[in-house]
């Protein structure tokens, strides 16, 4: 995973929406990893997007993979990845994978 980040060789974009739950999944598996991510922020080579006029957008894929469930965090990633050129950063290939099959979006690692 960080080896794919580095190779992004570009900043990569999170939505500001999902940092809660970025920062849970951190916490909880390597203390002193959200620091370093916030670092990241800080730094440039992460960059937030707030997704102001995404809402929409979420809806109709939370509603069009209901099925997954696809939830608020995913969709969210999935929009800001349309905005940005596509690239999806995950581990979850379950419901990413099944997504990425019929939209632009491209998985990594």
């Amino acid at each position: 995973m960080v080896e794919a980040f580095t190779e992004l060789g570009r900043p990569a974009v999170v939505p500001v929406g999902i940092l809660s739950e970025t920062a849970y999944m951190l916490e909880a598996r390597a203390p002193g990893s959200m620091d370093r991510l916030l670092a990241s922020v800080v730094d440039g080579s992460l960059l937030l997007d707030c997704g102001d006029t995404d809402p929409p957008r979420v809806r109709e894929l939370m509603a069009r993979y209901a099925d997954l469930p696809l939830g608020f965090a995913d969709a969210s990633v999935i929009v800001c990845a349309e905005r940005y050129g596509g690239l999806v950063l995950t581990l979850d290939r379950r419901d990413f994978g099944v997504v990425a099959r019929e939209l632009p979006i491209t998985l990594l690692p």
